[in-house]
């Protein structure tokens, strides 16, 4: 199980993705790669991923498509019916799985709302519901709210 940010972390993003996604091609069953924040449009574009590409490649064409996978990439996973995975965290407007399945999920990851708050929120000890998070997407979330 991979939660994501697969890329801009370092000067091998390119060799590391292409590794993750051979892996999942070769074990299907046996490998799953979630989505994180950095697998969106905005965050490697900034981030570095963009202009390694354009190193590598002398063009930004497959930069277009890595993120066009990224947005099929799955938000969460249940394992063995007792364990939640997600990159991110918890919604205070998605507080159920059935409700995190009908989200949207082959798009650009938005500034806000649902999809953002799985990719963006943390947990925190000193927070027992719910409190905005300081980074300015998603939410800070406490053992109340699990």
């Amino acid at each position: 199980m991979f939660l994501g940010d697969y890329v801009d972390r370092g000067y091998n993003s390119v060799e590391t993705i292409l590794l993750l996604f051979l892996y999942k091609l070769k074990h299907p069953e046996m490998v799953v790669l979630l989505r994180g924040n950095h697998e969106s449009r905005n965050i490697t574009y900034v981030y570095g991923f963009y202009d390694e590409i354009a190193r590598k490649y002398g063009n930004h064409n497959v930069w277009y498509y890595f993120n066009d996978a990224f947005d099929y990439l799955p938000l969460a996973a249940i394992v063995e019916g007792q364990v939640f995975c997600v990159h991110g965290g918890l919604s205070p407007k998605r507080t159920t799985i059935d409700t995190i399945r009908t989200l949207e999920r082959n798009i650009e990851i938005p500034a806000s709302g649902p999809l953002c708050d799985l990719m963006w929120s943390d947990p925190e000890e000193d927070v027992d519901t719910w409190r905005q998070n300081s980074r300015g997407a998603g939410w800070l979330f406490g053992r109340r709210a699990v």
